[in-house]
């Protein structure tokens, strides 16, 4: 193998040069009134049209009077998981790590804040021993 170590030079062509100098505003204009360069214009080519007009999604929206609530667990499901909680003398924090979740997740499932997750229910059916009750 010969590698080949001679340095190599780059240089601008003449053309290169020449559309160089058409970087300042002034050679612009001049290029445009001689004709050597053409500009169209766009329409609507930067706007952000997402944030700007109205868009019929977001009017219907508006428009909407139904009330859309998530829905959260029954209080009987709540005091269930206390009772059963504290029949096995365990803490919030103990059922959660025997359950790998977090407290929060045990003390929003006893307040009925939870929205009811199939997979949590059937790991505190498990940990507590029972059954609970689902609608």
């Amino acid at each position: 193998m010969d590698q080949d170590w001679t340095p190599v030079v780059l240089k601008k062509t003449s053309q290169q040069k020449a559309t160089s100098k058409l970087s300042t505003a002034q050679a612009l204009t001049q290029a445009k009134i001689a004709g050597n360069v053409v500009t169209e214009r766009r329409i609507g080519a930067a706007e952000n049209k997402s944030s700007h007009g109205v868009n019929l999604n977001a009017k219907k929206i508006e428009e909407e009077t139904d009330n859309f609530t998530v829905k959260t667990i029954d209080k009987n499901l709540a005091k269930a998981i206390v009772q059963a909680r504290t029949a096995k003398k365990l803490t919030q924090a103990q059922l959660a790590t025997a359950i790998n979740e977090r407290p929060q997740v045990i003390q929003q499932y006893e307040n009925g804040q939870a929205v009811p997750n199939p997979n949590v229910l059937n790991k505190l059916d498990k940990a507590l021993g029972i059954h609970l009750p689902r609608k």
